[in-house]
């Protein structure tokens, strides 16, 4: 890595490659590349994906993430050779499923244009992990179909020693605020730190410890297309997020026979299976339908050069295309450290009515449209053609500096963007996070047109 993009890292980051590395993780690159992985050597079959007897007497078992019958360049599967299929477990029960919520959920009364913002969630008071920690706070489409997503927080201080995890629903993107995560999953471990993602594919098994004790973010979960990198256009063949760094995990594997517990999310209940063993028992793959992660870091923005604002389309680093072209089912959207030159421009982002539906959170540091109200680990809200922009504050401010090259730095907000209507839970309403005064911070906004 060059020395710039060693100087953009976070110091979570930093720290998060040192536990990498003294995990001895090991990671294959590339963006939806066909990998293959082994823990044991000549555990992967050589010629065929289902020979009759897999080597050293593994199963062998397909996942599958899309049809069958999908274009091939859209087909996405993995072959895995594990030491036990996952078919070994007892029945299913339901399960307590706490706040978490799936669309649709029963949110009429909440249903409003108006401008909504959160604080963080308040720190835990007792024992959850990963799972147990997750509270939707908005969502919309339907899980049962392949259209919409779910915006959820995460707040865990316990790491999942008995449990395991996978969700039928849609996939899971993860974004750190705080504290480190070790995602264990089928395919191999993921070190995962604030200023990075993670993307878990629907129905892949995983566990999440905890290496700081503490963990804390935000989930987007996809019900539709799964996420892709976006088309350049005319930014040409370089720029945005670069396949190259994207990191699948190495094959690694838990040989355990003691009594276990596996969490399914299904059509928008969780389920509870007992087991035997650990489903962590993969121990080669070979495929394109996989984990990975992603070093928001390693972002190739791109701006004006010259003035006014580019679209913060420009900032996309994954999307879910919908059955409407050029339109997401949903966007994952990042606004990074980075230069602002645009001569004779207000800087800041503009005041905006927009067809699409934005979800920000703030990762770490102060927002450009923001002074003050919206912090790291909260979030906002503006759905379909509800107005927003800058502050009071932050207008007069941009309206009147000088206007030189200016380096925005200790900064890392983003936007889930969807061309659906999210849809407030009962949580967000009325869970005691929601900012009643949000719509205050633009009463300052005062008449300045003289006639002339």
């Amino acid at each position: 890595m060059s020395a710039t993009g060693k100087a953009a890292r976070t110091k979570e980051t930093e720290n998060s490659v040192m536990h990498d590395q003294k995990q001895g993780l090991q990671y294959l690159s590339g963006f939806a590349n066909h990998h293959s992985s082994e823990a044991e050597t000549g555990a992967l079959p050589v010629g065929q994906n289902s020979p009759q007897k897999a080597p050293l007497g593994l199963y062998a078992e397909q996942l599958s993430g899309t049809a069958f019958t999908a274009p091939r360049h859209e087909n996405q599967r993995s072959w895995l050779y594990r030491i036990r299929p996952s078919v070994l477990h007892s029945k299913f029960k339901v399960f307590d499923k706490g706040l978490i919520e799936s669309r649709p959920f029963d949110c009429e009364k909440w249903i409003s244009p108006e401008q909504l913002r959160w604080n963080p969630l308040p720190a835990l008071k007792e024992k959850k992990n990963f799972v147990q920690g997750i509270i939707t706070i908005a969502g919309n489409g339907d899980s049962a179909s392949v259209r919409g997503s779910a915006v959820h927080l995460y707040s865990a201080n316990q790491s999942m020693t008995d449990s395991f995890f996978y969700n039928a629903d849609g996939e899971l993107l993860i974004v750190p605020r705080g504290g480190r995560l070790m995602l264990g999953t089928e395919f191999g471990t993921i070190g995962l730190a604030p200023g990075e993602i993670a993307v878990i594919p629907r129905g892949v098994k995983f566990k999440v410890d905890l290496p700081d004790g503490t963990a804390d973010g935000y989930i987007l979960e996809n019900y539709g297309p799964a996420l892709k990198l976006p088309d350049l256009g005319p930014i040409g063949a370089n720029g945005l997020a670069n396949p190259r760094d994207f990191l699948a995990p190495h094959a690694a594997y838990e040989d355990i026979e003691r009594p276990l517990t596996l969490i399914a999310k299904y059509q928008g209940k969780l389920f509870t299976a007992e087991m035997e063993h650990s489903p962590l028992d993969v121990v080669a793959w070979h495929g394109n339908y996989y984990p990975y992660k992603y070093d928001l870091a390693t972002f190739n923005a791109v701006n004006t050069v010259t003035f006014d604002h580019s679209d913060p389309s420009i900032f996309t680093v994954l999307t879910s295309p919908s059955e409407i072209p050029g339109t997401a089912n949903v966007d994952f959207v990042i606004f990074p450290p980075r230069w602002l030159v645009a001569e004779k421009t207000f800087r800041p982002p503009y005041y905006h009515r927009n067809c699409m539906s934005e979800y920000m959170g703030l990762i770490y540091g102060v927002y450009d449209a923001k002074e003050e109200g919206f912090v790291a680990g909260g979030g906002s809200l503006h759905n379909q053609m509800s107005a927003h922009g800058p502050d009071a504050a932050t207008f007069e401010k941009a309206s009147n500096i000088e206007l030189k090259p200016q380096k925005m730095e200790n900064t890392l907000a983003f936007m889930f963007e969807s061309s659906l209507v999210y849809r407030p839970t009962e949580f967000a309403m009325t869970g005691g996070i929601l900012q009643s005064d949000y719509i205050d911070c633009w009463s300052g906004l005062h008449r300045h047109f003289e006639a002339p």
